[in-house]
């Protein structure tokens, strides 16, 4: 379970008031871009709930461009309002307000007036989901969120964490998951995304003075090294060879036998097959196969005397089924 330092403040909790200069700090040409935006936005004026009615029902009724183009022109503050509250660096605000936009051409040509509720009201949802979608599929070149569990954890484990902080309760992987209803796995592999870092494989180092590439990080593949693999490979070699060369000193049938279908077989028989394979007790089966065991370590502590922990008594791994 990872210690509670491991977990960073809510990164993606919605700001308060006095954060949002903090978050929704804008770019020369992004603030630019916005206040042209915005000027434009405001020559189109807010509709009634009747007139809003009315121009749907026609654009329903006919699919009149002219009635959706001003369904659509007097919800754009609603975009921008939407679009500056999921706003965070590095992506651009005015990329969010395009996105935005599709949404809310989705929710105009959805709407329904008959049921009562107004276009911004219904239209929100379709803009955050939008939204959302936008800042998932790019706020990292790698990926973060590919599945359902991974979007939600992507969009609420930062909040849900934040939230147990103002509470006063320590934040562990199990108490996030039990809170979002998913497996404590789920948690810590969202968390170890979000810490790490990209960096381009050319970046420089910052303390290279004379601006060479720094060393590549990428992360980690869980994968044993190569040194590791082939040390692996060549001591799992040399114990095949000793075990090989102690079962050619066994002269009891039993024992070649327990070795050769019990301890090192891949699908092992259990001790009641042997039993009846050689007429014997269940018992004194396991007897012949604990002998065996015991020859078998002092074999090869003998031979191997660097592997002192061959001398160590068998653990229940190191036993086939019974």
């Amino acid at each position: 379970m990872l210690p509670v330092p491991h977990f960073r403040p809510a990164r993606l909790a919605r700001p308060s008031k006095r954060h949002h200069g903090h978050y929704g700090a804008l770019t020369p040409d992004d603030q630019a871009l916005l206040v042209t935006w915005l000027a434009e936005v405001k020559r189109h004026p807010l509709l009634t709930r009747e007139e809003e009615a009315a121009l749907a029902r026609h654009f329903r009724e006919r699919a009149d461009p002219k009635a959706r183009a001003r369904l659509v022109a007097s919800n754009l503050r609603l975009v921008v309002k939407l679009a500056r509250e999921h706003h965070r660096p590095p992506l651009l605000l005015m990329d969010l307000i395009q996105e935005g936009n599709l949404g809310l051409i989705i929710a105009v040509e959805r709407f329904e007036p008959e049921r009562g509720v107004r276009l911004c009201t219904y239209a929100a949802w379709w803009i955050r989901a939008y939204l959302l979608r936008f800042i998932m599929e790019n706020w990292r070149l790698v990926k973060l969120g590919t599945t359902d569990v991974q979007r939600k954890l992507f969009f609420r484990m930062r909040q849900e964490e934040g939230r147990l902080l103002a509470s006063g309760q320590e934040v562990t992987p199990r108490l996030l998951a039990a809170r979002l209803g998913v497996a404590e796995e789920e948690v810590v592999e969202m968390d170890q995304r979000l810490r790490q870092d990209e960096v381009r494989l050319d970046a420089t180092a910052p303390d290279d003075e004379k601006g060479r590439p720094g060393p590549a990080r990428a992360l980690p593949s869980g994968e044993p090294t190569v040194d590791e693999e082939l040390g692996r490979r060549e001591l799992t070699s040399w114990f095949q060879r000793k075990v090989h060369d102690f079962a050619h000193e066994l002269h009891d049938e039993r024992e070649r036998y327990i070795l050769e279908h019990r301890l090192l077989a891949e699908e092992p028989e259990t001790l009641q097959t042997i039993g009846e394979h050689f007429r014997v007790s269940r018992e004194r089966a396991r007897q012949v196969e604990a002998g065996l065991i015991a020859n078998m370590r002092e074999y090869l502590h003998e031979h191997m005397p660097d592997f002192t922990w061959l001398g160590a008594e068998p653990g229940p791994s190191l036993h086939a089924p019974a």
